[in-house]
């Protein structure tokens, strides 16, 4: 068999290493277009816990982290003056030239051939048995393929742009500044023992106010943005030591995710999809190489179990693979969110209730206090100090409703205490108002506009907010929505069941999330 693998990134040069040694008979050959020690971007970064599955396969990475990388536990929190810590989060990161430089050596050795500066089409590649796209998120072998993957892309509204400093972060480092045009953050991580990648996060209103939308998209691959650089530098010059921002390719963009149902097409030949060219998920769960180099075992192994049937390879391959990536995205969508909703959270929060909701944005607060105990002590006893009570305990009360806890029943007509719903202002009394969440958030604008109306009212305003339906992000993003920008309390049904419901309540009261849990009675 010969094996075409386009693209010499993590992925692909994972699985060619991978395929060598499953079966050495399989002749593999890699084509990259850029040179072998070109790169852009900074470093990569793993967690500890993830990774497995990559160094049963092969100790490359291993080798990689262990001898050149840089190795963490706590994450940091910069915000308002304040550092707040969070332990238990084991990651290690590692420079990308020195990482590709290892996979580089470590595929020759086995026997696979590599040609650098080289572009390629399908059509160059006819002779091959199995093309395997290794290409990127702008995969170019994916977008000649004339079959209908089932892609579906979303991307996202905040703007995003990738440097690195000569300033050293102690470990994962998220850093929220305010200037007079909005509000910027940073995730920091060092990569070397001099550099750190340096990623900045902004709306696009503020992006724009900043005068950052100015920059020639049109300029080819590798110029840098210098008039952001100059900008962030001075921004965050207290935060570095008033170190240097370091540039790679350094422009704005929007992060797209990418979902696909079939990793690959047997017409016009063969070709097997892995890594971004197929999935991408949101930098700041830290799982794009990881997913490549764990796609790269998946196709491997597939095809070594079936060497003469690739239908069948690549039909167990994405059995294999598409599980676990799924997982990821699922939990990267939150986290996304959450960064495009960060400035309204910099706004509305202590230091350490934004920690705490940043923190507990894909983990719930059981889950998050055995990784990090001290950390959820801390952020209990910052609720205690402002309320007086544990998160549940709390007493609520608003136009003369009130409740002695914040976990309450809720039925189709009121909420327990005698709190009815309604359409509009009741005459006497308080009232409260039920809006179901949307399947998705394109239809959020409307419900908003609802929330809009109730706040206009005033004094006969509904004393709060019940959120159902839809989905746990989409009743999140309402739930803000009505308690942070229209001042109107929000109580979330949750309607996930009985198992780990006081878990799931304590987390989103105490992040502030919504103000109530409601469960149906």
């Amino acid at each position: 068999m010969r094996i075409a693998v386009v693209g010499g990134g993590p992925g692909g040069l994972f699985f060619a290493l991978l395929m060598r040694r499953a079966d050495p008979s399989v002749e593999v050959t890699v084509f990259e277009r850029n040179k072998a020690d070109d790169t852009f971007g900074f470093g990569v970064v793993f967690s500890d816990r993830t990774l497995a599955g990559i160094h049963d396969a092969d100790p490359v990475l291993r080798q990689a982290l262990t001898e050149h990388g840089r190795h963490w536990d706590d994450i940091e929190v910069r915000l308002k003056g304040e550092r707040i810590r969070c332990g238990g989060n084991g990651m290690a990161s590692v420079v990308r030239t020195t990482l590709l430089a290892l996979m580089q050596a470590r595929a020759r050795d086995v026997g696979a051939e590599l040609r650098f500066s080289a572009e390629v089409t399908l059509d160059d590649l006819a002779g091959y048995d199995l093309v395997v796209a290794a290409d990127g998120s702008s995969s170019t072998i994916r977008e000649q393929l004339d079959a209908d993957l089932g892609v579906e892309v979303e991307t996202a509204t905040a703007k995003f742009v990738w440097f690195g400093t000569d300033y050293l972060f102690d470990g994962l480092t998220f850093v929220h500044e305010r200037s007079p045009d909005g509000v910027f953050a940073v995730h920091g991580y060092p990569i070397s023992e001099g550099v750190s990648t340096f990623i900045v996060e902004t709306d696009e209103a503020s992006w724009r106010r900043a005068g950052l939308d100015e920059f020639d998209v049109t300029q080819p691959p590798g110029v840098s943005d210098l008039v952001t650089k100059d900008y962030l530098e001075k921004l965050f010059a207290d935060q570095i030591d008033g170190r240097r921002l370091l540039t790679n390719n350094s422009r704005w963009g929007n992060f797209r995710t990418r979902r696909t149902q079939r990793w690959h097409s047997l017409a016009p030949r063969p070709v097997a999809l892995l890594g971004d060219a197929v999935h991408t998920a949101h930098f700041s769960v830290g799982s794009g190489t990881k997913m490549a180099m764990e796609d790269a075992v998946a196709l491997s192994r597939a095809l070594a179990a079936s060497p003469d049937d690739l239908g069948a390879a690549l039909a167990a391959y994405e059995e294999a693979a598409q599980p676990s990536v799924r997982k990821i995205q699922d939990s990267a969508r939150p986290s996304l969110a959450w960064w495009e909703h960060f400035g309204r959270y910099h706004d509305e929060f202590e230091p350490w209730q934004f920690a705490y909701h940043f923190l507990s944005r894909s983990i719930s607060d059981a889950r998050l206090a055995r990784r990090a105990p001290d950390f959820v002590a801390a952020s209990h006893r910052g609720w205690v100090d402002a309320h007086g009570a544990e998160p549940l305990e709390t007493p609520f009360e608003r136009g003369g409703w009130s409740t002695p806890g914040r976990l309450v029943s809720v039925s189709p007509t009121a909420v327990a205490g005698g709190l009815p719903f309604a359409d509009g202002p009741q005459q006497p009394g308080a009232w409260a108002a039920r809006v179901e969440a949307p399947a998705g958030e394109a239809g959020l604008p409307g419900v908003f506009d609802r929330l809009h109306g109730w706040a206009a009212l005033g004094e006969r305003a509904p004393v709060l907010v019940a959120v159902h339906g839809g989905t746990a992000l989409t009743r999140t993003l309402v739930c803000e929505q009505a308690r942070m920008h229209e001042r109107l309390p929000a109580l979330l049904v949750d309607v996930d069941g009985e198992e780990g419901l006081r878990d799931r309540a304590v987390t989103t009261v105490l992040s502030g999330r919504a103000d109530l849990v409601g469960v149906p009675a």
